[in-house]
């Protein structure tokens, strides 16, 4: 029987070096097995996102934090996939395109001489809400990103899901229509429509000529709020994707809850009651209630997702 998450985190007192690693942000931070963390630095991804920059800044922001707190028992990674978590090798991500077969989990263990766990930004962040989060007391969870990408970290019966290669989750790369926004290698997939860059990418093809071309989700959302037409349409037409999305997973493996990341914690008075209105409708009745809701992480779900899979595979 798999352990719960009271077992889990049940304090050892461990210290735990964690790092975030994305496109767009590196977070670095000795936290602690209860989720606490004790002390953070945060920076822009540095160089595009390339390996050897990113690199360079995690091991001088992780040794910075060595030399103020201590050294690490253990070092938990979450990164965007696809990654082998059994292997801790990153597999040329999406929005990370330069690391190719990079063996991240080796590098970290031999570089600070403890264990290191690397995850799926996904996976990771299920593990964050149903230890410390909005799945805290259940059984059964779905954790979508809803950031710059779509994916999906699964808990059932008290496990992790991970199916062959550890690569289950990978639902941004579902085609949800034949014609759509392009992403995740396929015009009109989930993450196409449902996604930092998909939904920047939808406004401009619902609405040629209309939005500047470095329109970001940030500057959409923004737009949107100002009651503006068309920024809404967009907006509801991703939350209708999402929405069936998260239907065809609620019915799939029949969840607790379904909690959903960036965009959600951002926005999600633009998208939630879009988004549980299809699951409601679309949904087995055997299947609901289903609540649908923001990550209660907020923006520290990156820094805790890291930590929790350092604390889970840990107790493995």
């Amino acid at each position: 029987m798999a352990a719960g998450p009271g077992e889990l985190t049940r304090g050892s007192g461990r210290r735990i070096l964690a790092f975030d690693i994305g496109a767009t942000k590196l977070a670095v931070a000795l936290g602690r097995d209860n989720g606490e963390i004790v002390r953070e630095f945060v920076s822009p991804s540095p160089g595009g996102a390339a390996f050897e920059p990113m690199w360079n800044l995690a091991i001088e922001l992780g040794e910075k934090l060595v030399a103020l707190c201590g050294p690490p028992d253990v070092i938990g990674v979450s990164i965007g996939g696809p990654i082998d978590s059994r292997r801790g090798v990153v597999q040329s991500p999406p929005n990370l395109p330069d690391w190719a077969d990079v063996p991240l989990g080796s590098l970290l263990s031999q570089h600070f001489g403890v264990p290191a766990f690397v995850e799926h930004d996904a996976k990771a962040g299920a593990l964050a809400e149903w230890l410390f989060g909005a799945g805290v007391g259940r059984t059964n969870l779905i954790f979508l990103t809803f950031g710059s990408g779509m994916g999906a970290g699964l808990i059932v019966d008290g496990r992790l899901l991970y199916g062959r290669g550890t690569r289950a989750g990978e639902v941004g790369h579902w085609r949800m229509a034949d014609r759509g926004p392009f992403a995740y290698g396929k015009a009109g997939s989930f993450e196409s429509f449902a996604s930092g860059i998909g939904l920047a990418r939808l406004a401009h093809e619902r609405y040629p000529g209309r939005w500047p071309t470095d329109l970001t989700a940030k500057d959409l959302v923004a737009i949107a709020r100002t009651g503006d037409d068309a920024s809404l349409d967009v907006i509801g037409e991703s939350a209708t994707m999402l929405g069936r999305g998260v239907a065809y997973l609620v019915d799939l493996l029949s969840p607790e809850i379904v909690v959903l990341g960036s965009l959600a914690v951002r926005a999600g008075d633009l998208f939630l009651p879009r988004v549980q209105e299809v699951v409601d409708t679309e949904c087995l009745d055997c299947n609901l209630p289903c609540p649908v809701v923001a990550s209660a992480l907020g923006e520290q779900i990156g820094t805790i997702a890291a930590l929790s899979s350092a604390i889970y595979h840990a107790a493995l």
